[in-house]
């Protein structure tokens, strides 16, 4: 029974992600690319817009993707991009601080007035309200269903000494990478991490090393979104990964005091209140770390990825 609620549970979690952010894609992608055109004149502006489109979007991916769209259009260079990326990372952190709320016991709520919406309103704006609350109820009542069926995982030793392997840094970080790269989506990595965190299937230092993992694996998309683009698409795509690659490098380095941070920041924070900070704390020290070196970092990749020569 356990197992069926975990795989049910699991599989309505990940469906609602995506049907959140393809909804909320349909309804903001044409808006979102007239503000990340218009609005990315500087650096700071490219961060700004990539962090509220990213919450708008509940997709990092997305946005990333929409903004190599733009490249490709003409719409957007590559410098404006970089922007756009170190704000998405950020922005994509909104979800697991959502995710780390304890309100999953109440997402019948929103699934309830979602579904009453969606099936008596004549409106086709009211109904796409309707969707988006049942999909967030749906989020959250995946999510519940989780937290009741890995419960008794806790008395299960085959598992309590798997987990506890994951607090080997390097192992972690190859298993969220991996298991992002399978489910295409860092959101819903870090909101099963949470959701162990929450019944004490998982320490601090497990969850960190499957997060910074995961950081990679959503790296995927955008090398593949690249693939027969202009120039700058390509740099973006490099970009991307070396704003994920080295900081999870320099994370895995300094694990220990990434850690100690962390419980400096928030003590007294249950684990998956801590995990959710974490992710926040390393998107920003990711963005602080790259600033002030971006200009020698698009020069680099330029450098790197030349125009091709005309003849």
């Amino acid at each position: 029974m356990e197992m069926a609620s975990l795989i049910g549970g699991l599989i309505i979690f990940l469906y609602a992600i995506r049907r959140l952010s393809k909804i909320l894609q349909n309804i903001f992608t044409a808006k979102a690319q007239l503000i990340i055109s218009r609005y990315t004149r500087n650096i700071f502006s490219s961060i700004t817009i990539g962090i509220i489109v990213t919450i708008a979007l509940d997709s990092s991916s997305a946005v990333i993707i929409i903004a190599i769209i733009l490249i490709n259009a003409g719409s957007l260079n590559f410098k404006q991009v970089m922007g756009i990326i170190m704000g998405a990372n950020i922005g994509t952190t909104f979800s697991s601080q959502l995710i780390a709320l304890n309100i999953s016991k109440y997402a019948v709520i929103p699934l309830f007035i979602g579904f009453f919406i969606w099936l008596f309103s004549h409106s086709s704006k009211f109904k796409k309200v309707g969707q988006i609350m049942m999909y967030f109820g749906l989020l959250f009542f995946g999510l519940y269903l989780l937290e009741l069926s890995v419960s008794p995982l806790k008395e299960n030793e085959v598992f309590v000494k798997w987990m506890l392997q994951l607090n080997n840094p390097l192992k972690g970080a190859a298993i969220g990478g991996l298991v992002t790269l399978i489910i295409q989506s860092s959101s819903a990595t870090l909101g099963m991490l949470i959701t162990f965190a929450k019944q004490h299937l998982i320490d601090l230092y497990g969850a960190i090393a499957i997060m910074l993992g995961a950081e990679l694996g959503t790296c995927a998309d955008t090398l593949i979104a690249v693939i027969g683009g202009k120039r700058d698409a390509i740099r973006a795509g490099v970009f991307h990964l070396l704003f994920n690659l080295i900081p999870i490098i320099i994370g895995l380095t300094t694990f220990n005091y990434f850690i100690e941070f962390i419980e400096w920041l928030s003590p007294k924070a249950t684990i998956h209140r801590q995990i959710a900070n974490g992710h926040v704390l390393f998107s920003i020290l990711s963005v602080l770390l790259f600033v002030p070196f971006i200009n020698k970092i698009y020069y680099m990749i330029i450098w790197l990825i030349p125009d091709k020569k005309s003849g």
